[in-house]
């Protein structure tokens, strides 16, 4: 949606599929650049502007979107009608600028799908119990674009992006990255929440909780593809994951720049003390990913955590003001220059020696460990920034990511 030429592809795209005899329901995000463009008007006025007021100002940029490609398929012949979230309704929550959605009203969009239109309804956004526009967060379009499919009882969500598929890692990173036909939901939802910037966690949660069939298509082919070629290419989101326990053991490599490490240090070896700590973190409305707390020596012990980079001075302050002197810490420490690699696979489950065979790649290349976190399909290190590339084309090659399936 980066301009009116790319508009006019997408309409024809959309005209492909609607002329093949599918109901079609689109959720476009806003033109290139816009959300940064309103956002930085804002903050020139004032640091940090509030919630509800961003959330005004950042919906607009769908709705402009989704009347151009409207105006772009009345222009090729078709019933094209669009709507904002909120008159749907996209019912939300009201943590401004995070909001999750609660429910979405189907009736509208059936109506306009029965009668042979196309519908538009504006991705990112929708709206809380009192009225007020709410947005769902950077990259909340693909999360709405998800939540409509379900809603509807869609056969498909077709996720158009400037890639054309989910990789193996990310290819400006390692080269030799190849496209993955198909992953599994519990591989996409450990890949997005650890880095990987296809699509939004959310996203895929909704696809995993509604079993929605998902696929991650390219939206720089041309847009009068064939359909059955279309249909078949990008990477499509899977339910079924026995066929490839038993193949490829590591399936990505995925990572994450935007990290922080900060350590409470001194911290009372006592119950509840966690809670204590990351109770006022998560009233803040910042994310906690990595945990580690230390044993504990003369009944004191240092707790250590990761926030998103972005997050790191805001969390800062809330353990200074509202934790430190409460529970008798003796020091906050942090490190904003750090990040996270992580091996993700459900073949994990029926192969043993990821852990030591990753651990060795690492202690090869001469990468230190900071911090380690797993689960049954993924283990994640958190190690020095100036490193990550290193390490990702390292274990990239390591497991043969590389090799053709």
């Amino acid at each position: 949606m980066g301009s009116i030429e790319r508009i006019q592809n997408v309409a024809k795209r959309v005209a492909k599929w609607h002329d093949a005899g599918h109901q079609i329901v689109v959720v476009p995000s806003a033109m290139s650049g816009e959300t940064n463009r309103l956002l930085g008007m804002a903050k020139e006025i004032m640091a940090q502007p509030d919630g509800r007021e961003l959330d005004m100002l950042a919906s607009t940029g769908e709705q402009v979107s989704v009347a151009l490609l409207a105006i772009a398929l009345q222009a090729l012949g078709k019933q094209a009608v669009s709507y904002a979230g909120w008159q749907v309704p996209i019912k939300t929550d009201s943590a401004f600028t995070k909001a999750r959605i609660r429910s979405i009203d189907d009736a509208k969009v059936r109506k306009d799908l029965n009668a042979g239109k196309i519908v538009m309804i504006t991705g990112f956004q929708g709206v809380d119990a009192d009225g007020n526009i709410t947005t769902l967060g950077r990259g909340g379009s693909d999360t709405s674009a998800v939540a409509v499919a379900a809603a509807i009882k869609a056969a498909e969500c077709l996720i158009y992006t400037d890639v054309d598929g989910v990789y193996t890692t990310d290819p400006r990173v390692v080269s030799d990255a190849r496209r993955l036909k198909t992953v599994t939901f519990e591989e996409m939802l450990e890949m997005a929440s650890l880095g990987s910037k296809v699509l939004q966690i959310r996203s895929v949660e909704f696809a995993g909780n509604y079993k929605m069939p998902t696929r991650v298509l390219s939206s720089l082919t041309d847009p009068l593809t064939p359909l059955a070629e279309e249909a078949a290419s990008g990477t499509l989101i899977s339910f079924e994951e026995d066929k490839n326990m038993e193949q490829a053991t590591i399936t990505g490599i995925a990572f994450s720049r935007d990290e922080a490490k900060i350590t409470v240090l001194g911290v009372p070896d006592r119950p509840g003390i966690a809670y204590q700590i990351l109770g006022p973190v998560a009233d803040a409305n910042i994310e906690v990913d990595m945990i580690i707390q230390n044993q504990s020596v003369e009944g004191k012990t240092d707790f250590t955590f990761t926030v998103p980079r972005a997050e790191y001075a805001k969390a800062v302050e809330v353990l200074n003001s509202s934790v430190k002197a409460h529970i008798g810490a003796a020091a906050i420490n942090g490190d904003t220059k750090v990040s996270k690699v992580s091996v993700v696979g459900v073949g994990m489950r029926s192969h043993v020696g990821i852990a030591s065979q990753m651990f060795r790649t690492l202690s090869e290349e001469g990468v230190n460990i900071q911090m380690i976190s797993t689960s049954e399909i993924k283990i994640s290190v958190l190690i020095d920034e100036k490193y990550m590339e290193l390490a990702v084309r390292a274990l990239h090659k390591a497991f043969d990511l590389d090799s053709a399936k």
